[in-house]
């Protein structure tokens, strides 16, 4: 088989050896003579898994013990409810930043708990930069950020500070988690989908401080209150065991590289060299402002008129899959995440040079 890179935004590339283990768990974990998928998730192994997990994202990410760390259904969309409904008191106000379409879809849903105050908003410049700019209000409880925007490529480079100074940052991280350090000190929340950097979709992780609980006076539904998934040790209903050792797998690859600072320096190699090449390449160019430029997901369009299905076409008969850009944008986009070796954007470079000889 040829070799074949794929640069799609999610659900994303995975290490080839936790694909590997993953392979061989879900026909006969460790040994046990039963398959992964059929484990209840009471039984000792996947109890193990579970505490393993949580040990290596804990590690790797460098989370304070005031911190709970749990493993959710219901991808990052659910996040955007749960996260006000949890904490947000529905006389208070809690501000959003508006960089992209995942966070005006959080700041939509945050509406229906408490007052909602948008701090900042590049829509009208099809979210082609970060304004951090911030109009922050003066009691909000918390400010939420989307760390890395997947469909318009930009990524906050510095996290902002709370104008409340008994605020706290909530962020979605799910296209950037694991990528880079965190200074747990300005988070209360941080929520993220795997299926971008550290598995496949059907789990999410949520890291959340503990004083930031129980201070709302609403009814919250059982399954979306958060104590009851600490309470539980994420295993309060059926977890998604088979996802969550997919992510076990993806940390121990990651750790094995050297952790976050180790990737964090591969990430910015890949990067650079993809930028350089739309810079330098006559056909193409980059629609977003330079210093905001994600080290995730790279969109690029042609610098003047193309045929944009001829170039993908080329793309795919070199092994260079899901390029195409999000349909609210169109373009190209090229997601680089964690377990994209550096291979596949030399491949990628090599390819639009080799099409740019043949168009100009």
């Amino acid at each position: 088989m040829n070799k074949i890179y794929n640069f799609s935004a999610g659900p994303a590339v995975l290490p080839g050896g936790a694909l590997q283990d993953t392979a061989a768990a879900v026909v006969n974990y460790k040994n046990s003579g039963m398959s992964l998928l059929e484990m209840s998730h009471r039984s000792q192994p996947v109890v193990n898994l579970m505490a393993e997990t949580n040990s290596l994202a804990r590690r790797l990410l460098a989370v304070p013990d005031n911190y709970h760390i749990i493993w959710l259904q219901g991808g990052a969309s659910t996040q955007f409810s749960m996260i006000p409904m949890n904490l947000l008191p529905k006389n208070e106000t809690a501000d959003y930043t508006d960089t992209g379409s995942w966070a005006a879809k959080a700041q939509k849903e945050a509406q229906a708990y408490g007052s909602v105050h948008v701090a900042c908003s590049t829509k009208n410049s099809i979210y082609d930069h970060i304004n951090k700019d911030l109009q922050q209000s003066s009691k909000a409880i918390y400010l939420h950020i989307t760390s890395n925007n997947t469909i318009y490529g930009t990524q906050w480079k510095t996290f902002p500070e709370t104008l409340n100074p008994e605020g706290y940052l909530v962020a979605d991280m799910s296209s950037d988690i694991f990528s880079r350090p965190v200074d747990f000190n300005s988070f209360g929340l941080i929520y993220a989908g795997a299926q971008k950097n550290m598995g496949p979709a059907g789990v999410t992780m949520v890291i959340i401080r503990d004083d930031i609980l129980g201070k709302v006076d609403r009814h919250i539904p059982t399954m979306l209150d958060y104590n009851t998934h600490i309470d539980k040790g994420s295993a309060f209903n059926t977890p998604p065991v088979s996802a969550i050792f997919v992510v076990n797998r993806t940390l121990h690859w990651l750790d094995d590289l050297g952790g976050i600072r180790v990737i964090e320096q591969r990430n910015k190699v890949k990067a650079d060299k993809l930028y350089a090449e739309i810079e330098r390449n006559l056909l193409f160019k980059s629609p977003i402002a330079e210093e905001d430029r994600s080290l995730m997901n790279v969109p690029f369009v042609f610098a003047e008129d193309g045929d944009e299905k001829e170039f993908l076409d080329f793309c795919t008969k070199h092994g260079l899959m899901t390029l195409k850009g999000h349909r609210s944008v169109g373009g190209f986009r090229a997601s680089i995440y964690n377990a994209m070796p550096e291979a596949g954007v030399d491949a990628l470079v090599a390819a639009m040079r080799e099409y740019e000889s043949q168009h100009s």
